[in-house]
């Protein structure tokens, strides 16, 4: 009960009080803060050993279904992995990039099985991400993949008969899903792309502008159909390299450009692919919080 009630309260002062309430007995914030950092540093030792194993060079006479870390929550059919970055303010260190990850299982349901109401997605299966599981920590990128290769073999990667990656365009995630995972279809968030193209539309036509709205959903549209090909071009004729604009509006172009394969929205969409990236982007944890060094 102490570490529970460590980990959920504000502060390890409250965390004290409220372990006082329940049992009727006490203990001093510090013995609670130390009970519940020794159980934190336990967990982290304990991931970091799986993550080592998971990524060491195989040995002689180590079988392909020799397991390298223990099976558990596996997914035995289609799986996805999103990770994500955030950057968190930590007491006496400053601002930091925490990496998070989030594997999930995917069910596709027939588009019938969806709600009322017009959508685009309203005449494609409907896909659900269920059964998450996390890791978080102020990784460097390389590390941060040893942890998300190692997640991935204890939710059962080697049974996953179909996966996808969903991510912003970052670079890291990028290479890092490439490395552990050759051939998973990487998609952009479809909500990132679909910003992009309404920061460009509000920034040439006007903010909410009927012209701004015309623009953006005019290439919403070719955007979910996979034509990225046909926004770039449009992108480019606006030339936005142009002084005046802000620079995440300025790289508009080269966005869309160099995530093209990324951006296949149409096909994901009939191969039941998830195209958002809700489950890593949801843990994220505000920027305005601080962690305790």
């Amino acid at each position: 009960m102490a570490t529970r009630l460590g980990l959920l309260s504000k502060s390890f002062d409250l965390a004290a009080q409220a372990f006082g309430d329940a049992v009727g007995g006490s203990m001093s914030a510090d013995s609670l803060r130390r009970v519940t950092e020794g159980w934190g540093q336990a967990v982290a030792e304990l991931r970091a050993g799986e993550a080592q194993r998971a990524n060491a060079v195989a040995q002689r006479g180590e079988g392909a279904s020799t397991p390298r870390v223990a099976v558990s929550a596996p997914i035995g059919e289609q799986a996805n992995v999103s990770s994500d970055g955030v950057m968190m303010l930590v007491r006496g260190e400053g601002w930091k990039e925490v990496k998070l990850l989030a594997i999930s299982e995917v069910q596709v349901r027939p588009p019938e099985a969806r709600g009322a109401g017009p959508s685009r997605r309203e005449h494609d299966p409907l896909v659900e991400l269920s059964q998450h599981s996390y890791q978080a920590g102020l990784w460097e990128a390389d590390t941060f993949g040893l942890y998300q290769y190692a997640e991935a073999l204890r939710r059962g990667l080697v049974s996953w008969a179909k996966s996808s990656s969903v991510n912003d365009a970052a670079v890291w995630i990028k290479r890092i899903t490439s490395t552990n995972f050759p051939g998973m279809p990487q998609v952009v968030d479809w909500s990132h792309a679909a910003g992009h193209l309404w920061a460009v539309a509000n920034a040439v036509y006007g903010e909410q502008t009927p012209a701004a709205k015309q623009w953006a959903e005019r290439h919403l549209d070719l955007l979910w159909e996979g034509r990225v090909g046909q926004v770039v071009s449009s992108l480019d004729q606006l030339h936005l390299d142009r002084a005046g604009y802000a620079e995440g509006v300025r790289e508009a172009p080269d966005y869309f450009r160099g995530n093209q394969e990324r951006m296949r929205y149409a096909a994901f969409r009939a191969q039941g692919l998830p195209i958002g990236s809700g489950t890593v982007e949801s843990a994220a944890v505000p920027p305005q919080s601080c962690i305790t060094a």
